[in-house]
């Protein structure tokens, strides 16, 4: 029998029983739709942890601090020595104080953080709203979304003002908690906001700005390598020295892991669905098979073959897959995107961020 000939009496076959092939192709639809759903939510939610941590510069970043015990300090002495590591680029150290904040006679409580231009770039941070420091401007700092709320703005409009700073720092030699006030003479303008993940509230300074504030120890320091290849390698010699060394490039593989995992739990759901759907569809097939006995006899009495028999309903069977595969493709992204539509409505009116859940990479699709 002719292709041609197979394809019209398919066709013949599934417009005679019109509600049954389209309840089985939306079975296999809703299947493969719950697939791209859950797979893709899985896929967005890493992409955008990822793309929030990860820069070029990050990954080429570790995160140094000094023991618990001080048995070695991250001093500027201790700072020459890391820099003398063979693959060793750049070294971003990072100053921690107690201290205050003070706007239109306002004062609240905040962490000072005193560091270089460089080290938002080897931290992976970008602001939400301004810009970061950069290392030809003086006076400027930049704020968390702590600091707006704290002070009863948003975020935007925060940008701009200026904030007179106090450090509290410790008494050398004498009891803790003792400190002395390092009272800043100018003020400082608000360039950017940053993500704020902590309950207090963080500023960031440039060091160069505070030239007579004393910094006797580091509480970090970011030392950035020159290759991949050298991130062991430093990795190994810091931690002989004594320091606690983590890295960016850890976090990002135990993400991976983690969100593979997820999204193999998520897969699984999907393909339930699907299997349910696919065994609906083989029991549509058998049905209808039985229901065309009659039918078959008068074909094979024309001199159809088995094999033209069987021809003829894996192409139905075919057919009603590969339509179905269509439209729960389409079910799937389209779904996606009205639920990412909600949640970004929600977060708008929350004062959040929009973002994009899902994510489609081709080769799932």
């Amino acid at each position: 029998m002719r292709i041609i000939d197979l394809l019209y009496l398919v066709v013949q076959g599934l417009k005679s029983r019109i509600a049954r092939t389209l309840y089985t192709t939306l079975g296999v639809a809703i299947g493969i739709a719950a697939i791209l759903f859950l797979v893709s939510l899985g896929y967005g939610l890493q992409k955008i942890l990822l793309e929030k941590i990860t820069t070029k510069e990050s990954l080429l970043t570790l995160d140094v601090a000094s023991p618990e015990s001080k048995i070695i300090s991250l001093n500027d002495a201790t700072l020459q020595k890391i820099s003398k590591i063979p693959g060793v680029d750049q070294i971003s150290p990072q100053a921690v104080f107690i201290g205050q904040i003070v706007h239109e006679g306002l004062t609240s409580e905040a962490i000072v953080n005193l560091i270089d231009p460089n080290f938002f770039i080897y931290e992976g941070i970008t602001p939400r709203f301004g810009r970061l420091l950069t290392a030809d401007e003086k006076n400027k700092l930049i704020v968390d979304s702590q600091v707006a709320e704290l002070f009863g703005l948003k975020n935007s409009k925060i940008l701009g003002k200026n904030l007179k700073i106090l450090i509290f720092i410790p008494v050398e030699g004498a009891e803790e908690g003792i400190v002395e006030t390092f009272e800043v003479e100018t003020e400082f303008e608000v360039t950017g906001v940053i993500e704020g993940g902590a309950t207090t509230a963080n500023i960031f300074l440039k060091r160069d700005d505070l030239e007579k504030l004393p910094i006797k120890e580091y509480q970090f320091a970011k030392v950035k390598v020159e290759e991949d290849k050298n991130l062991e390698e430093a990795r190994d010699k810091l931690i002989s020295m004594g320091f606690m060394v983590s890295a960016l490039s850890d976090t990002i593989e135990q993400a991976n892991r983690i969100f593979n995992a997820i999204q193999i739990i998520l897969g699984i759901f999907g393909v339930v669905g699907l299997i349910v759907a696919a065994v609906g569809l083989v029991n549509t097939m058998s049905i209808t098979l039985l229901e065309r006995t009659s039918e078959i006899g008068i074909m094979r009495s024309l001199g159809a073959s088995a094999n033209d028999i069987r021809k003829l309903f894996l192409m139905e069977s075919t057919i009603c897959g590969f339509f179905g595969g269509i439209f729960g493709v389409t079910l799937g992204i389209g779904i996606g995107q009205l639920f990412n539509f909600g949640i970004n409505l929600l977060a708008k009116s929350l004062g959040g961020q929009t973002m994009r859940l899902f994510s489609y990479p081709f080769w799932f699709i």
